[in-house]
Parts: C-alpha cells; sequence; structure tokens
C-alpha cells in the first residue's frame, strides 16, 4: 500500500472534515484540540477533505472550511489530501481484502439491518449474485482493546458492540471506514484526536488496521458539543457557522471548552500559541458539554 514520504517526527495527526457545510462551533473544538495536541509535542497537522459522498455535500463547502482554518490560525503541513483523488488506492485496499478472504456481498437492506450486523450474507460470494450488493468487512477479532488518552481503556465485543460493516455501498461509492484508515496509512497517521460521536467507528477502524498489516493509530476521543436544546451540534442539525470575523473570541471560546488555563493573547496565532506550550489533555472534561 502506497506511503505519502514525511519527516521524521514521533507525531503525525489530522483534522478530516467532510464538506457538507462550513465549520461550526463543535466542529472548531475538535480542528483546535488536534491541532494543539500535535503542536504541543512538535509533531505534523494533516488535513484531509473527506468529499466522498457527493450527494450530500455542499459545493462550496470546502473551500468555506479552508478559508475558515487559515482565518483561525489553524495552519496544517503538506499538502491537503482530497479523498476524491484517492479512489484507485481503495480499490487495491479492496482488492488485498478480498485476496485475504475478509470481504463478502450483502443484498441486505437498511431495514433488514440491525445496529449491529448479524452476519446473514457471510456465506455469499460474488459469482452468486445478480443483483445489486454492497461489500462488506469480516471482523476477526471476537474482541477489541484500546487504550484512549482520555477515556482509558475502551473494550468492544462483537455482536454485542460491533459487526461486520460494508466497505463499498450499493451505489459504488467507497464507504467511510475503509477510506479513513487507507488514508490514514497513507498519511502515516500516527494519532486520531477526534469527537467522541465517532468511538463505535473506533474498533471497525483497528480491525481494519489489522487486516492490512499496518499498526493502529492511537486513539483520543473528546465530548462532543451540545446545543442549547441538548442535541449534539452538528450540520445535519443546522448548527450555526463560525465567523470568520470573531476569531479570535471563537479560538477563547473553545479553549475555555477544552478547560484549557493560558486563554491569552491578542491575535489567533498567539492564543494558540500560548495554548501549545500548556495544553493539558488531561484537563479535558469527559462529560459533554454546552456550547454557551
Amino acid at each position: 500500500m502506497d506511503i505519502l514520504a514525511t519527516p521524521e517526527t514521533g507525531y503525525i495527526g489530522r483534522f478530516a472534515p467532510s464538506p457538507t457545510g462550513p465549520l461550526h462551533f463543535g466542529s472548531l473544538v475538535a480542528a483546535v484540540a488536534s491541532y494543539l495536541e500535535a503542536r504541543s509535542q512538535q509533531g505534523l497537522w494533516r488535513l484531509r477533505i473527506e468529499d466522498l459522498d457527493p450527494a450530500r455535500e455542499s459545493v462550496s463547502a470546502a473551500t468555506e472550511i479552508i478559508q475558515q482554518l487559515e482565518r483561525h490560525g489553524l495552519n496544517w503541513d503538506g499538502d491537503i489530501l482530497y479523498q476524491s483523488e484517492r479512489l484507485d488506492s481503495y480499490e487495491q485496499a479492496r482488492d488485498q481484502l478480498t485476496l485475504q478472504g475478509s470481504l463478502y456481498p450483502c443484498t441486505c437492506t437498511r431495514k433488514e439491518t440491525d445496529r449491529i450486523y448479524s452476519g446473514r450474507c457471510r456465506n455469499k460470494t460474488i459469482s452468486d449474485l445478480s443483483q445489486p450488493h454492497s461489500l462488506r468487512f469480516h471482523i476477526n477479532e471476537s474482541e477489541l482493546t484500546i487504550q484512549d488518552k482520555l477515556f482509558g481503556e475502551l473494550q468492544w465485543t462483537k455482536h454485542r458492540d460491533m459487526g461486520d460493516f460494508i466497505v463499498r455501498r450499493k451505489d459504488g461509492l467507497d464507504a467511510y471506514q475503509l477510506a479513513v484508515v487507507v488514508d490514514d496509512i497513507y498519511q502515516g497517521i500516527t494519532d486520531i484526536l477526534r469527537g467522541a460521536d465517532l468511538i463505535h467507528s473506533t474498533p471497525l477502524q483497528v480491525s481494519l488496521f489489522k487486516a492490512l498489516r499496518k499498526p493502529s493509530p492511537q486513539y483520543c476521543h473528546i465530548p462532543v458539543v451540545l446545543a442549547a436544546d441538548g442535541r449534539k451540534l452538528s450540520k445535519q442539525a443546522f448548527a450555526e457557522p463560525i465567523s470568520s470575523l470573531t476569531a479570535i473570541e471563537n479560538i477563547r471560546r473553545v479553549l475555555i471548552f477544552l478547560n484549557q488555563k493560558n486563554i491569552k493573547g491578542k491575535s489567533v496565532n498567539e492564543l494558540l500559541r500560548n495554548a501549545a506550550i500548556t495544553w493539558n489533555i488531561d484537563g479535558i472534561p469527559r462529560l459533554r458539554g454546552r456550547s454557551q
């Protein structure tokens, strides 16, 4: 599998938004936290645009996100990676997994599928099928355990907490889990800091890393931001985009949300520089919090 040549460094993190709309406060929290974790360790921070689902994407969102990051002082290392330009790499990974017997076709609809997939199509082969189908990855592990930097030991059991999952959709689009892992390998990602709403994806991705014979990154999941009504702040819930006109105040609010002590600075660059020096990941609250 192809791997991006990178300078010698002990830490490579990333921020990987989907271009379904501009950044809101919750996504800025994830960006700032992952940025500061990387900078506090003199590491690299990469930017990836996860643009694999055209039906959900906004034409202008990628450009807006990039501009928002720049105006908030969140400068990434190296070139921006666009997943839409990496389709051949995902196909190569699927070919490898197919040869290993890790993939199988699935004709199940969403209505026929529980939250944890039962494996009902596990014995099907491509030669048996003439109808539209997705491709599922078969998780071999009965249990998976990781040491999360914030939450400590996390463990998942197959059929109870995780099940076989889709890596290529019926419509022919590459699915999130495989693309993320292939790109983390390519970019040399050593550490992933992201919202706790993605914890459920972690065992699936760890299993993929194992199948592709690559070490999985260190994970850290931080609390998601809640709107005033108690729901997760998200683009789907029409969260208000952050304004670059108030970038300094936005960064200061993020640092307060993350329970960081150093919130002094007359510019975004000074704020971030000071925050990186005193960055304390253990200070981040483990419970969800309000944006205000």
